[in-house]
């Protein structure tokens, strides 16, 4: 019988036997199951920690495969050395870069999620990797932290529904997304041991659902615990969060893997939910047997525990079932596809969500569009006008295969146009973990802005942050609100000479805007990958009409954002511990419930065209818990231009027993139309999601009640309000 089942199972592995894809879920554990009475304590324990920086083990003797992982969520990361972080020199391994996922978010598009998902899952494939290390979905507390760009903005509404399509993108592949970071690292300051205290109704209404959705909706087969503490127990290894809320709640089936170096504890990770340990000790073998891969928690600390009976090897075979459950949906399902690399439809996947990421803030007198046919001579002013932005920002980086520049864009699409370029302002070369100051000097770099500035029709100051340490890059956070670099200093400088000047602004952050009343116009561009020039070009030129939307709230001083009003405790901590004193009015949350005019809302941005919503009404007027209320209303493009417009739904709670936002997003649509064109919408939005989480009961509740749909095209512009009763 044992040999009988060596050759079933060679069989399946050679695919001989056709395995996941042809059987049920009850058959692949049964294998599993089947496989676990075949491998030893030692081979178990290897299948739940690192090999290499970015693997784990398989067993050899049994045809079971290693596990290979890459970063990250915009992009297939460039080959790392076995035992450290060096690069290691691939010729083969340029990648197409995507629009960060701030963009993503700023489309309110789940079908371009959908897209982005399949298309870096190809990539992440071709590449031989069985888990990609994305996406983010934290939640965008402060506009210091550094790792925002990441992520998917402020609400977990949003979050929720754009982080469930990237996933099944990727999973068709037969690849693993891996949702990070869970949960609550919200900032990268102390990110490694910081104690993070919230309330339950935070943590439940604002910091988890976008990882519930990722489970129940997105059904992802790995996630990424998170560096920081709750409530005195790491993230990795929590018992409330793992292994109560993840996988009993939630009924997680899948792996969750730590974020490299984040295991602290033998006992609490065996029995607090991880299951492949990576980055413990960080120089792997080529530094000292205390670092060596047989010495992470996970391994031989916790087989001489088990030898011991202090812990049951039982722990260790849940954790084995889940990984081999894993690779029976990737590396040994031979039915998944090849996958593909920077072929023109990523390029074109790429180009279209940066297009439509885009969100243009300010636009007086209709400075853009530029006409392409016009000549003028265009001053293009700003290091962001050609610094690589794959490059840097921590494990984001990217070795992409080309990366168009703004400038690049710019000069291409006009080209009747004399362009002019100035750097204005230098940063200094990108290093992890440090700032190296430029060599350059500054007032040379100022002189010449200002001298092509005083020549040119108009200015395109291309500026922001950069993926730098202390910008928007892992590792620290951000250590100022403003523009750094002089940046405000050569804006008021330039405006001194030229008026005429707008600013395209390329960051994953807010930033203080003390100059907005003197530009003509403003349009956030984040980080766009390898089409960033051209698409950017796309929207100057008025070849593709701007329709996103900000994920974030972009305050008017840090004073006046959430987390930052309540002094150093709520962030960046005491050192030891952080409150989330903000509680559930997060973002958009806070700036209307407390009434603080923020800079720009959430929701907004501007369009070559206009659009006009009429005709709002619900299906009814009383609707029973299990009841879906349907929205409909009409929106008609009364411009000269095709657009597309966002329509979004927010709900309040005319009279709770607890304190509720004034607002809290519930649906959102967005349409295109062409000029003179018209069309009907309908939003549902289940009645159950009007419940908040009732914190002495430990569940959602759903109070009867009278409850006001606001209808609008950002969280400050609401142009309808319906209300409805809930019985």
């Amino acid at each position: 019988m044992k040999n009988l089942f060596f050759i079933i199972l060679l069989s399946i592995l050679i695919g001989t036997i056709p395995l996941f894809a042809q059987n049920s879920s009850e058959s692949m554990d049964q294998k599993i199951e089947e496989i676990i009475k075949q491998l030893s304590l030692k081979e178990k324990l290897d299948m739940c920690h690192a090999q290499s920086k970015f693997s784990s083990k398989g067993v050899p003797r049994l045809g079971i495969p290693e596990i290979w992982m890459s970063d990250g969520p915009h992009g297939v990361r460039a080959e790392i050395a076995w035992d450290d972080w060096s690069h290691a020199n691939w010729t083969n391994d340029s990648c197409t870069a995507f629009p960060a996922l701030t963009c993503l978010a700023a489309t309110f598009n789940p079908e371009l999620s959908y897209k982005y998902g399949k298309a870096i899952g190809e990539e992440a494939r071709y590449r031989k990797k069985d888990i990609l290390l994305g996406p983010g979905v934290n939640i965008y507390r402060t506009p210091l932290n550094g790792r925002n760009f990441e992520y998917m903005g402020e609400d977990p509404y949003l979050a929720s529904k754009m982080v469930v399509p990237y996933i099944h993108g990727v999973q068709e592949n037969g690849v693993a997304a891996c949702v990070k970071h869970y949960v609550l690292n919200n900032q990268e300051h102390w990110r490694d041991h910081i104690n993070v205290e919230l309330s339950d109704r935070a943590l439940y209404e604002i910091y988890l659902p976008a990882f519930k959705a990722a489970v129940q909706e997105g059904n992802v087969w790995s996630i990424m615990g998170a560096y920081n503490q709750y409530r005195g127990q790491y993230c990795c290894h929590n018992e409330l969060l793992v292994n109560k809320i993840l996988k009993r709640d939630w009924e997680f089936d899948g792996v969750l893997v730590t974020d490299w170096g984040a295991t602290h504890d033998t006992k609490q990770a065996a029995l607090y939910g991880l299951d492949i340990e990576m980055g413990t000790g960080t120089d792997g073998l080529t530094s000292s047997s205390k670092n060596a891969y047989d010495n992470y928690y996970l391994a031989n600390p916790l087989r001489k525990m088990i030898e011991n009976g202090e812990i049951d090897e039982s722990v260790v075979d849940e954790k084995v079932k889940r990984i081999l459950r894993l690779m029976f949906r990737t590396n040994m399902d031979n039915s998944r596809p090849f996958g593909s690399m920077n072929s023109q439809e990523h390029f074109d996947v790429a180009r279209e969500i940066a297009q439509e990421g885009i969100v243009l803030l300010k636009n007086e007198n209709n400075f853009f569009p530029i006409d392409p046919e016009t000549t003028k001579t265009i001053a293009v002013i700003g290091e962001n006008a050609t610094r690589m932005m794959t490059i840097g920002g921590g494990s984001s980086e990217l070795k992409t295969i080309h990366e168009i520049s703004p400038l690049e864009g710019i000069q291409k699409r006009f080209a009747n146009a004399k362009i002019l370029h100035a750097m204005g302002y230098s940063s200094g070369p990108s290093a992890y973990g440090r700032v190296i100051p430029s060599k350059l000097n500054a007032d040379s770099l100022q002189s010449e802005a200002i001298k092509i500035a005083k020549q040119a029709d108009m200015v395109l100051f291309v500026g922001g942050l950069n993926k730098n340490h202390h910008q928007d890059c892992e590792g620290d956070d951000r250590l100022q609100f403003s523009l750094p670099f002089g940046q405000d200093e050569l804006l008021s400088e330039i405006l001194k000479v030229n008026q005429n000047t707008a600013i395209v602004l390329v960051s994953g952050n807010a930033v203080k805007m003390p100059w907005i009343s003197k530009v003509k116009a403003i349009a956030q561009v984040w980080y766009l990958g390898s089409e960033a020039g051209n698409a950017i070009a796309d929207i100057l030129s008025g070849d593709v009409n701007p329709s996103g939307k900000l994920p974030f709230t972009f305050p008017v001083k840090l004073e006046d954002n959430a987390a930052h009003s309540f002094g150093e405790i709520s962030y960046p901590g005491d050192g030891v511990n952080q409150e989330y004193k903000e509680d559930i009015l997060v973002g958009y949350r806070w700036h209307d419930t407390k009434n603080i005019k923020p800079l720009f809302a959430f929701g907004y941005g501007l369009s070559y065209t206009d659009f006009e919503i009429t005709n709002v009404k619900t299906d009814k007027k009383i609707y029973q818990e299990e009841d879906v209320i349907s929205i409909t209303c009409e929106i008609k493009n009364t411009g000269n231009l095709s657009g597309k417009e966002l329509i979004q739904v927010y709900v309040n709670d005319v009279k709770s027993s607890v304190l509720r936002p004034l607002k809290e997003l519930k649906g959102f649509k967005k349409v295109s139309l062409n000029s003179g064109e018209s069309k009907s919408i309908q939003i549902d939005i289940p009645v159950k999601d009007l419940a908040f989480f009732d914190d002495k009961k430990m569940n959602w509740k759903l109070e009867t009640g009278q409850f006001k749909l606001m209808i609008g095209t950002s969280s400050k512009n609401i142009i309808n309000t319906t209300k409805i009763d809930v019985e």
